[in-house]
């Protein structure tokens, strides 16, 4: 249920081309769907601008196969995000269109007829051994309707290979720069640019890395401004940020759209 779908229903209503009644089993299912394992937020997309993603790790193939039937009776686009490949053919099961991105770990159903058009985002990392959390980004990023970039392999320890890409850097609207070891790439892009830098720590590193805790401290301890910090691996919620941040645009815009003119009777 997205806001079109839910103002054509009231308009429609409105104008007595459709039953109230039919109209309220159109929205039976909101807020929220219980399908035993899960409670399905069918509300999600008209509150946050997308559906409820899915959460792989910790759910049985099974549970995955219940979860998703819901979502694709209900809505024509399914992100499910830790995916393995039980998952996958378990989700194959009830949607043999799905896609899965093996490096993210990532499971796409997209039926959609035209997806949302948002802003450029550049996901760009310290090193290669990052780029399974930088795919997560990139492809939840796309999904939600974004543009995407992809900058691998431009740490800080050869500096040049960054610099060399100035001009890319600038024409996006969000950078998210994803770093394991000491995680000084966010630091560097945040100074070269201004637009909001996304980062994200990762726990590639030998041992004083912690895991991840020593780039996650590095970026909250940034001197660079602008940049905002995601948890440790999760470069879903890196996408999700600059998803958002991209949809403001469009939400400035709409609500313009919707604003009486000047000098209209009140």
């Amino acid at each position: 249920m997205d806001i079109e779908t839910l103002r054509t229903l009231l308009e429609s209503v409105a104008a007595g081309e459709r039953p109230v009644q039919d109209a309220l089993e159109h929205l039976r299912d909101l807020p929220f769907a219980d399908v035993d394992v899960a409670k399905i937020d069918h509300h999600r997309l008209l509150r946050c601008g997308f559906p409820e993603v899915v959460f792989c790790e910790g759910k049985t193939p099974e549970q995955l196969r219940k979860v998703s039937r819901e979502l694709l009776d209900k809505g024509n686009v399914l992100l499910a995000t830790r995916a393995s490949a039980a998952h996958f053919q378990a989700l194959a099961q009830v949607a043999p269109d799905a896609r899965y991105f093996d490096e993210a770990r990532v499971l796409v159903v997209d039926r959609r007829e035209e997806r949302p058009s948002f802003g450029h985002v550049i996901v760009a990392t310290g090193g290669t051994a990052d780029s399974p959390v930088a795919e997560e980004a990139a492809v939840c990023s796309e999904v939600m309707g974004n543009r995407v970039s992809r900058l691998y392999d431009v740490g800080v320890a050869g500096l040049h290979r960054l610099l060399a890409h100035q001009n890319l850097l600038r024409s996006a609207r969000v950078i998210i720069a994803v770093a394991g070891m000491e995680g000084a790439l966010p630091s560097l892009v945040g100074g070269l640019t201004s637009v909001p830098v996304v980062a994200v720590p990762t726990s590639v590193g030998y041992g004083a890395n912690f895991a991840g805790v020593a780039p996650l401290l590095t970026m909250l301890n940034s001197c660079a401004p602008g940049i905002g910090v995601v948890n440790i691996d999760n470069g879903f919620g890196a996408a999700t940020l600059a998803s958002r941040i991209n949809q403001l645009e469009t939400a400035e815009s709409l609500a313009a759209d919707d604003a009486p003119s000047q000098g209209a009777q009140a």
